[in-house]
């Protein structure tokens, strides 16, 4: 039988699979993830170059599955939805890489121009932390969680029990905070 002639047979046992997962079925969830495995895998490669953050993207589709499973509606094909769950979180881990190889590029740059330039160019870390630590609780939360930890909106929003709005707001205010403080209004 050919992968084109498999495919919808395939799709179908997921489905049923992971119905019988909904009611509670620990064997059929388990034979499901087994099986999808290698769908996760492929996604989240055509999306990340790096193995380590395609694992970890994997990781964090299981986990998102885990998390969002009563919201799958079995009347509907499992393969589109989980696969769409793998892009998010892929897509999600490859902007995260990408945030974090910004930040560094940054922070080359400002210790270059902290060596070179003059003392009034200079960003101190210890200047930093301290304007950090006298934002409000929920502004070094938010800004911890959405810009440090790089978590999408929803998983800092699970994690703090904020709001994604007040999130949003938090962190704007935290950074135009940290602006004011540092002298680096715009």
């Amino acid at each position: 039988m050919s992968e084109a002639e498999e495919r919808p047979a395939r799709d179908a046992r997921w489905s049923d699979l992971m119905a019988r997962a909904q009611a509670g079925d620990a064997r059929a969830y388990d034979m499901l993830l087994r099986e999808c495995l290698p769908l996760l895998r492929a996604i989240c490669r055509r999306r990340l170059s790096d193995a380590a953050e395609v694992e970890d993207a994997v990781q964090d589709t299981l986990l998102t599955l885990h998390r969002v499973r009563a919201t799958y509606d079995p009347a509907r094909p499992f393969r589109p939805w989980v696969a769409a769950i793998a892009e998010r979180r892929a897509l999600d881990r490859g902007r995260g890489v990408a945030r974090g190889l910004s930040r560094h590029t940054v922070l080359e740059a400002a210790e270059h121009v902290g060596a070179e330039g003059d003392a009034e160019q200079r960003l101190d870390a210890a200047d930093l932390r301290t304007a950090v630590g006298q934002l409000p609780a929920s502004q070094r939360t938010a800004l911890q969680l959405t810009k440090i930890e790089a978590l999408s909106l929803a998983e800092a929003s699970a994690r703090s029990g904020m709001s994604m709005g007040a999130l949003k707001v938090a962190t704007h205010r935290a950074i135009q905070s940290l602006r004011r403080k540092l002298g680096r209004e715009p």
